[in-house]
């Protein structure tokens, strides 16, 4: 059975600030590109993936697809090439929006294919109006064009503009104009808490504007709505939260959490959101996630809750073995409650990470939780755990994330530097269920695999 997971894309592969956009019956993805262990946002070249709009499960690597040295700025290597867009030109041509590390610039290129490989194109020009707002930031391009062919560039870093392009996709015609407030200007509004602080990107869905944006939690992306390109936006909630911040009431988070950046896909009368996580111990090796996300009758998003699922369309099987960093939930009691780059724990507590092209959950100590969301059981017996290192304790299996519903409660105890796997006892329960595993002992341990086996 053909099934997908979150990260959707293959676990080596480290594609943040993730754009989707549907193309003749194709979903495209444009996102940055970083690397395991960075040291910097964004190391590489642009890549595009992409998948049939009818078959999210299955995403194919279209190729490199725009390269910083295209670009005169970046022709030496010494600026990054930052979160991008495409959208089609009323001319039938794709116009790839990117930013750099630095440089207050907003570059564009071209390609007759979505896929590309896209040629530079040049720079937005900066209107004389533009002078007016100092704090305007050419940053984080998000594009958008309406129905009558209107093209729009949404850009800003800890402020947001909006500007009207002309036919020709690389001049302004009219703005900048501010959008929506900022974390200093949110107080007292219905902002209040969720300012905009980076991440532009725009979607029209039934005739109304998705203004979608990281707001000043930096883990959360949120939305404003109106039934204007340029004014008037309302804001209309949080998406999903990297860390599932807010869902339910919850004020500490789930897993690792860190800037996200994303948008929403709308598939006939499905919508997605797109975001990213954090792995590595680090800001710099963002992976891409997506969940399925529900529309009120007031044209609202819900909030997503983070899922292992993804774009699987249903819970995972019970059955066989999987990797284990899809844990959506990686623990413990130290979580912030808020991004904090600078604390050291960030490199210390669980988390996942890669080391010769493998990705596993490293860090594992006492009290910490890993979690999955969500699997379909219908007669395990045995779960199976592919794990190393030095530990001495207890593993509790258990269904929901309070740790009530115990499948399984065994002795645990590994010492080895090579990978060995657990077999557990558990108890056959069908149906759809969360999974988590809680760690109680002495040592640090890996974790490789999770699977599921019925004697």
């Amino acid at each position: 059975m053909e099934q997908i997971f979150n990260p959707y894309l293959p676990l080596n592969v480290y594609i943040p600030d993730g754009e989707p956009r549907l193309f003749d019956g194709r979903v495209y993805l444009y996102g940055s590109h970083d690397r395991p262990g960075g040291t910097k946002y964004c190391e590489g070249d642009y890549e595009v993936w992409s998948a049939p709009a009818d078959n999210l499960r299955d995403w194919r690597l279209e190729g490199i697809s725009y390269r910083k040295a295209q670009d005169p700025v970046t022709a030496d290597g010494h600026h990054e090439l930052y979160a991008p867009d495409c959208v089609r030109g009323t001319d039938g041509r794709y116009y790839l929006y990117y930013c750099f590390s630095e440089i207050d610039e907003i570059g564009v290129a071209v390609s007759d294919s979505p896929a590309g490989p896209f040629e530079y194109l040049g720079h937005v020009s900066k209107p004389a109006g533009a002078a007016a707002y100092p704090d305007l930031r050419w940053f984080d391009p998000g594009a958008h064009v309406d129905d009558d062919g209107s093209v729009y560039l949404y850009i800003g870093f800890k402020s947001s503009f909006v500007l009207k392009m002309g036919d020709d996709m690389i001049t302004p015609v009219a703005g900048p104009v501010p959008l929506i407030p900022n974390a200093a200007s949110a107080k007292g509004t219905p902002f209040e808490g969720h300012g905009f602080y980076e991440a532009s990107s725009m979607r029209k869905i039934g005739g109304r504007y998705y203004f979608i944006y990281s707001d000043e939690t930096s883990h959360s992306l949120s939305c404003a709505v109106s039934d204007r390109p340029m004014s008037g936006f309302e804001y209309a909630g949080v998406l999903v939260s990297n860390g599932d911040i807010g869902l339910y009431g919850r004020t500490r988070p789930v897993n690792q959490i860190g800037n996200t950046h994303g948008s929403v896909l709308s598939v006939g009368e499905k919508h997605y959101v797109f975001y990213h996580r954090q792995t590595n111990g680090t800001e710099y090796s963002r992976q891409g996630c997506a969940e399925e996300i529900q529309m009120d009758r007031e044209g609202r998003f819900l909030q997503a809750e983070i899922t292992s699922c993804g774009l699987n369309g249903g819970p995972l099987v019970a059955s066989g073995t999987y990797p284990a960093a899809i844990a959506c939930h990686i623990a413990d009691r130290t979580m912030p409650e808020k991004v904090n780059y600078a604390d050291p724990a960030l490199r210390e507590r669980a988390r996942v990470t890669e080391t010769q092209n493998l990705v596993y959950i490293t860090g594992i100590v006492n009290r910490s939780k890993i979690g999955y969301k969500y699997f379909q059981f219908i007669d395990a017996d045995l779960c199976a755990l592919e794990v190393r290192g030095s530990f001495f304790g207890t593993v509790v299996i258990a269904f929901g994330e309070d740790g009530k519903q115990v499948i399984g409660e065994c002795e645990f105890q590994v010492n080895s530097s090579e990978w060995d796997l657990q077999l557990l006892p558990i108890t056959p329960t069908p149906g759809k269920h969360a999974v988590y595993f809680y760690f109680r002992g002495h040592g640090t341990l890996d974790l490789k695999t999770i699977g599921f086996v019925s004697a």
